[in-house]
């Protein structure tokens, strides 16, 4: 009996261990890891934030959607700071959701604070369809990933238009991860594309191979280059762990999962910069 109870002490601790212990180490092996920024006071500002309706990955059956943490973390960033936050997506409706970003051991505390948010997961199940929305209208547009977005953010039409307009109208743009390619098929006011000759980062061919998820039609970096962008990345052992973030003008973008936080700041600060420098974002 008495090693039979020890036994089970043993199992206990170890179990704890690990359900405590692993997403810590994820962490500091930065997954995830803590962005510490500032706090902003943007009462009465809009943010808007764009992400995939696709729920399916190819033909496989598997479920993707946007990635948990590159919608929960950006929005409560921009909802902190006091700013009205819209959710709307390619199709409008409810929003796919990659199912292991909000399992144990990768969600975050804002994915665990959206589960626990009525307001919020109301807009996620009844998005604004894109079409229905003046982006120009917002101070800041902000583009989520996720394997999901490699099937409509670069192809849609419609979002390089929206983007297009909220370009020339100097709203502040960003994107993490694979919510770079909605900037495709946008222009500038010459009618150039968009991101010709711009620094920008997304994730990188190497974290999708390392992932194992080629599957997908269009791989940011690839697409980004082939358009004539500026790419830049950080890397590590396995790119999933490394982060970079890059500003150029309005548009700031975010490299995979861990830059979310970041990213939302540096469109913030941007924002606030603008108010007191009007030639921010003039080419």
């Amino acid at each position: 009996m008495k090693k039979i109870i020890i036994a089970s002490a043993v199992i206990i601790v170890i179990a704890f261990t690990v359900y405590f212990g692993l997403p810590l180490l994820l962490k500091a092996m930065g997954l995830h890891a803590h962005y510490r920024g500032q706090s902003f006071d943007l009462d009465g500002r809009k943010a808007l934030i764009i992400t995939t309706s696709r729920g399916v990955l190819g033909d496989t059956g598997k479920k993707t959607g946007v990635y948990a943490s590159e919608l929960t973390i950006p929005y409560y960033e921009f909802l902190d700071a006091k700013m009205r936050v819209d959710i709307a997506s390619i199709d409008g409706g409810e929003i796919p959701i990659e199912p292991i970003s909000l399992n144990w051991p990768v969600a975050t505390p804002s994915d665990c604070r959206f589960l626990k948010d009525s307001d919020f997961q109301k807009k996620v199940k009844n998005s604004l369809k894109i079409d229905n929305v003046n982006f120009t209208r917002y101070d800041v547009v902000y583009m989520a990933g996720g394997w999901g977005a490699a099937y409509d953010l670069g192809t849609s039409k419609v979002l390089g238009r929206k983007i297009s307009e909220a370009y020339s109208s100097k709203v502040i743009l960003g994107s993490v991860c694979h919510g770079a390619l909605g900037f495709l098929k946008a222009k500038d006011e010459r009618g150039n594309p968009l991101v010709k000759g711009r620094k920008m980062t997304a994730v990188t061919d190497k974290q999708v191979k390392e992932l194992g998820i080629e599957i997908t039609p269009q791989h940011p970096e690839r697409e980004l280059r082939a358009a004539g962008a500026l790419f830049e990345a950080k890397t590590a052992f396995r790119d999933m762990f490394a982060n970079h973030v890059v500003i150029d003008g309005t548009i700031v973008t975010g490299q995979n999962q861990n830059a979310g936080a970041e990213t939302a700041q540096k469109m913030m600060d941007v924002l606030n910069k603008k108010k007191t420098n009007p030639a921010i974002g003039k080419k």
